[in-house]
């Protein structure tokens, strides 16, 4: 690593530690080989996997920024270690479903694999004892999470991310069925999208297979104990290699 030093452990996730830097506007993000699902309930360790969600993630940064989303990252520095400014996190969980799947199916009258047109947009409280609940608007209002203006700022850029994902991962013939991010707000007040874009927020699906569990390319593959997670993250990467740059290095 070069032009910075790593300092402190700031937090531990399930998938990632932030470290602080000796830089004010820097902090350092390392991506662990863990595997979790069901709130942590399900884990492993499987090797590789944060090198691959590192630089997948990189590469979408770069191609949103190419885009015009205003994003926390950086550069990269290494294979698992990510460069990002420091953003107050927003304690909600933004999902973008475009095709119904997972939990959806489970809670509405919705045949797996049914087109959503809008996209649904659905927000949560990211809350691990709470099991991140789902919050209607007037639970928003009530925990005083957001202001109306930044509500409708939050929704317009997610809605724009997904737009722009769509696109390239039609390119690299893979469906986005739904993701997940988070949105944070810099020292200047800024709403940047932060944390990660991965086959572990996204439920991926190879345009070009039929069969319902062979399709799958994301974390999914985990959740059923399909096996071949790390070459099913590996595909992903490859693909999207083929239509972005490799991502820039820090320092």
């Amino acid at each position: 690593m070069t032009a910075y030093r790593v300092a402190q452990l700031l937090h531990e996730g399930k998938a990632k530690r932030v470290y602080g830097t000796d830089q004010d506007d820097l902090v350092a993000v390392e991506f662990k080989d863990d595997a979790t699902a069901f709130n942590a309930q399900k884990k492993a360790q499987l090797a590789g996997k944060g090198a691959l969600n590192c630089r997948i993630s990189a590469l979408i940064f770069e191609h949103l920024e190419r885009c015009g989303v205003p994003t926390h990252y950086c550069g990269v520095d290494g294979s698992n270690w990510m460069l990002v400014r420091p953003v107050q996190v927003v304690p909600v969980e933004v999902v973008i479903r475009n095709v119904a799947a997972g939990s959806l199916c489970r809670q509405l009258p919705l045949a797996a694999g049914t087109a959503l047109e809008p996209p649904l947009l659905d927000l949560y409280y990211k809350d691990d004892a709470l099991g991140d609940p789902l919050l209607t608007e007037a639970r928003l209002a009530m925990l005083g999470l957001l202001s109306a203006d930044q509500r409708q700022q939050l929704e317009r850029l997610a809605r724009q991310i997904n737009q722009h994902l769509l696109a390239l991962f039609a390119r690299c013939d893979l469906q986005l069925v739904d993701f997940k991010i988070e949105l944070g707000f810099t020292r200047d007040g800024e709403l940047v999208l932060a944390d990660e874009i991965s086959p572990d927020t996204c439920r991926l699906w190879d345009r070009a297979v039929q069969d319902s569990q062979d399709r799958i390319l994301d974390k999914d593959r985990f959740r059923q104990d399909l096996g071949g997670v790390i070459d099913a993250y590996g595909e992903v990467l490859k693909r999207v290699q083929q239509h972005c740059p490799e991502p820039r290095v820090y320092g």
